[in-house]
């Protein structure tokens, strides 16, 4: 993979602003770039974010450049579960209003290199820069923050809905990626948008040391670093291997558990398809690249959490899976049911993918956006 910053000024430059609120919005955001670019190799990304870099060179597919950047706050984590609303109201005040210099300021250096567009996965700093830049905005979604923090009783949660909510209507385009939270009819409808698999399970397998008949289960808590407290419990099972991203900071073995680093030279796509099953925390990627691969899914919902009902919704009507309470995983008591889940068939993978629509769409903008100007130049001309 190339840095964009190693090539000449290129024609096609897209700047990405992400939610930093855990990996999913990241992971969507990279299936797009990868999309995009298998489209169009000139494609280039300035990518907005407090992700790490590391998640996106991870898919050695779409020349770059990073820009570390605290695009959005959205929810401030206590754990994995559970969110911490008085330390999001703090953040929010620290975030908001935006500081119209660093609008500015970012806005004039995207004119500089010459952007064509900005795309957004749910920050909405993107859109009001690009707004300043005059550059046309998408906003992709399957929830806005808006919409999130009315569904909490916390009032003063509630109040930045008044400054959230028309950012986000100021958006030129909306696209809209299943599942969706609420559905907007004048929005483009896409398929779950999924980072794609890149290596065949067999040869995942292969890597990890693991035969293909033995039965492997994966484990995960959606990006968020995880000290697991059933892993003694683990250990005692003795027909299974299990699979952990995220759970240490280098890579290990204890029995059957394989132990990863979060930035392991493992895609998580490609270990979701190599397992036979997998447990974890209900989220918009985990669910899109389980839908991709097919896998039954043990999945544990956060009732708090207005964006859980259409997500277990969807899980419930396009998956195979079954429910775990989160005192269950919490606990490691889901290990009971593993018998169950791993006798549940798999589902049918390589759905259509959402990126791909996505992608095709941006395609299209750009082209028509191009067609746009060069009539307008020779009408100048003329």
């Amino acid at each position: 993979m190339t840095d964009v910053s190693q090539l000449a000024q290129p024609a096609r430059r897209i700047a990405f602003f992400i939610s930093p609120h855990g990996f999913g919005h990241a992971a969507r955001a990279a299936s797009i770039m990868d999309a995009l670019t298998a489209i169009d190799p000139v494609f280039h990304f300035d990518i907005f974010t407090t992700v790490p870099d590391w998640f996106f060179r991870q898919c050695h597919s779409f020349s770059f450049k990073y820009h570390y950047m605290l695009t959005d706050i959205g929810l401030v984590q206590q754990t994995p579960f559970q969110a911490d609303l008085a330390a999001t109201v703090r953040a929010l005040k620290q975030f908001l209003p935006f500081d119209p210099a660093q609008v500015a300021n970012r806005a004039e250096k995207l004119q500089q290199q010459n952007c064509v567009m900005v795309l957004c996965d749910i920050a909405p700093l993107g859109i009001r820069i690009a707004q300043a830049a005059g550059l046309p905005s998408v906003l992709i979604e399957n929830f806005t923050w808006d919409w999130l923090y009315h569904g909490y009783s916390n009032k003063k949660l509630k109040e930045f809905n008044l400054y959230l909510q028309p950012i986000f209507a100021d958006a030129s385009y909306h696209i809209q990626a299943q599942p969706v939270c609420k559905s907007d009819p004048a929005a483009l409808s896409a398929a779950p948008a999924s980072r794609k698999i890149k290596m065949s399970s067999r040869l995942i397998r292969r890597r990890l040391g693991l035969s293909d008949s033995c039965r492997v289960v994966m484990i995960t808590a959606g990006g968020a670093p995880t000290k697991y407290s059933f892993i003694d419990k683990l250990k005692r099972v003795t027909d299974m291997h299990f699979i952990l991203p995220g759970s240490a900071d280098i890579e290990s073995r204890q029995d059957k558990l394989i132990l990863l680093p979060d930035n392991s030279v493992y895609f998580h796509p490609d270990l979701i398809n190599a397992a036979d099953a997998v447990v974890g925390k209900v989220g918009y990627s985990t669910i899109a690249e389980i839908y991709q691969a097919g896998v039954p899914f043990g999945y544990v919902a956060r009732p708090d959490n207005r964006e859980m009902q259409p997500l277990v919704d969807f899980i419930e009507n396009q998956m195979s899976g079954m429910a775990i309470a989160e005192s269950e995983f919490v606990s490691g008591t889901f290990i009971e049911h593993l018998d169950k889940l791993l006798k549940i068939p798999r589902s049918p993978g390589n759905r259509p993918n959402g990126a791909d629509q996505i992608a095709g769409f941006i395609t299209a903008l750009l082209k028509q956006r191009k067609h746009s100007q060069q009539t307008n130049r020779n009408t100048a001309d003329g």
